[in-house]
């Protein structure tokens, strides 16, 4: 399925989904497929894959190079339309985990996400929003992980209560502990 008709079907969590939702697609209807890129400056599609181990107590982070912070793994859509398929792309490459099952093909936070102004490979890229969509996996806390050097410095079982104290960003965080409240609360 792809991203516009996942948004469309997204339900929202509380009044707070219900109003970035709204705001999204005010910014599809706008931007139209131009969001998939990341030419498209001020803002462009991105997804996430929270992933848990099999007694989701522990979610998989990688320490962020950029931002130096630990977080989730995901990415830019860059073009792809389907971003269940962008979550799962991410995590191979982010940590090697090949293995992973979603719980549920549906995004389980819609997020718009304020990302500041940075430099990458020595080029600025200024403030701009992520649309974001988070899925949520599932996988064997035991497999081996890769460092994906280019992009972080490390990659780790978090266990939930801890996500706070590892994870710099008050938004992301702000957004983990909604998913966790979804599915395991």
């Amino acid at each position: 399925m792809n991203m516009f008709q996942l948004i469309k079907k997204y339900q929202p969590y509380n009044k707070e989904e219900e109003k970035e939702k709204q705001a999204i697609l005010d910014l599809l209807e706008q931007t139209k497929e131009k969001v998939l890129f990341r030419s498209s400056q001020f803002v462009h599609a991105t997804a996430t894959a929270m992933v848990l181990n099999e007694k989701k107590n522990k979610v998989l982070m990688i320490k962020h190079n950029i931002f130096d912070t630990w977080a989730c793994v995901g990415g830019h859509a860059d073009g792809e339309s389907n971003l269940l398929y962008v979550a799962r792309k991410e995590l191979q490459e982010e940590t090697g985990v090949v293995d992973a099952t979603p719980i549920s093909k549906e995004i389980l936070s819609l997020d718009i996400l304020l990302v500041a102004g940075h430099y990458k490979k020595e080029v600025f890229v200024p403030n701009h929003l992520h649309i974001n969509a988070t899925f949520v996996f599932l996988a064997n806390e035991k497999v081996k992980l890769t460092v994906k050097e280019d992009e972080n410095s490390d990659v780790a079982w978090i266990p939930i209560k801890e996500i706070g104290s590892y994870c710099k960003e008050e938004n992301f965080v702000k957004v983990y502990k909604k998913i966790i409240e979804k599915i395991i609360y």
